[in-house]
């Protein structure tokens, strides 16, 4: 996991001291990372052996060793397709089809031990709120899987929106996002600033934020109720978005399992409504 995933993770077991550091850390990444240990000890109001407790605690026997990773993290965040390609070539040379498959099965499988299944919970729980519409919309790749969950979740529940057109109507669209809304934004590196900035004027209409996104985490996830990190890292030219698809399945099914009785109902009326259209009635 990345740094900033590790943290999100332990936090519900840090000490006080600790804990105001990840909090630090998390508000402040990744510069305050890059700073001295007495920078970050001042930021989180405690003291540098704190820190060196806390970094210890993550798994790293220093604090410069902390930082090495931090900005390994960093770079892996920033770099562009065209850079994974040139890296990718320097990988041995295995069979394509296992080797993306194989990938692929690695990202599933780091993306369920990495994820609390309290915050997948969470997410479904704000899903399961029929009071609030749920507004949804991703990046240049992953707003196909917005859509695509959108698309589902419409059938099972009422008021749920797709965000749609180019970015220049969203702010039309925001005119319908009320206080207590969901909002469920996909956003993967590098992050999409439009994107970024749509979620703030959600949180500021107070939509409540479910972010699902990388082990980097978008910017987004400074003000995100819940947040959803997938594996999207495969060595090859593109990152894989088969990790964000699968936790939109899952997020489905579980929501029309919490639901079922009500669920059914609405597939019911849908079922009538195609079959009175068929057969002309």
């Amino acid at each position: 996991m990345a740094i900033r995933e590790q943290i999100q993770a332990a936090l519900g077991t840090l000490p006080g001291a600790e804990k105001r550091i990840a909090h630090a850390f998390l508000a402040n990444y990744p510069s305050i990372g890059l700073s001295t240990i007495a920078e970050l000890a001042s930021l989180a109001g405690t003291s540098a052996p704190s820190v060196l407790r806390f970094v210890a605690r993550l798994g790293y026997e220093s604090y410069p060793e902390f930082q090495r990773v931090l900005r390994s993290d960093v770079q892996a965040q920033l770099m562009s397709p065209l850079e994974r390609a040139r890296s990718a070539r320097q990988v041995a040379d295995n069979p394509a089809l296992k080797a993306s498959f194989a990938g692929i099965t690695a990202n599933l499988d780091a993306t369920l031990k990495a994820l609390p299944e309290s915050e997948f919970e969470a997410a479904c729980d704000l899903l399961c709120d029929h009071k609030a519409t749920c507004h949804f919309l991703g990046g240049r790749f992953t707003d196909a899987i917005a859509a695509y969950m959108a698309a589902h979740l419409r059938i099972i529940r009422p008021n749920v929106r797709h965000f749609g057109g180019q970015s220049s109507t969203w702010r039309d669209q925001l005119l319908d996002v009320r206080p207590g809304d969901v909002a469920v934004l996909f956003d993967i590196r590098r992050y999409q600033s439009d994107l970024v900035r749509l979620g703030e004027l959600m949180v500021e209409r107070k939509a409540r934020i479910l972010l699902i996104t990388d082990p980097w985490l978008s910017p987004i996830a400074r003000s995100a109720r819940v947040v959803l990190p997938c594996v999207v890292d495969t060595n090859r030219t593109w990152d894989s978005s088969v990790a964000l698809l699968a936790l939109a399945e899952a997020l489905i099914d579980r929501i029309a399992r919490a639901q079922s009785d009500s669920a059914r109902t609405r597939m019911q009326t849908l079922e009538d409504i195609h079959w009175n259209n068929f057969s002309g009635r």
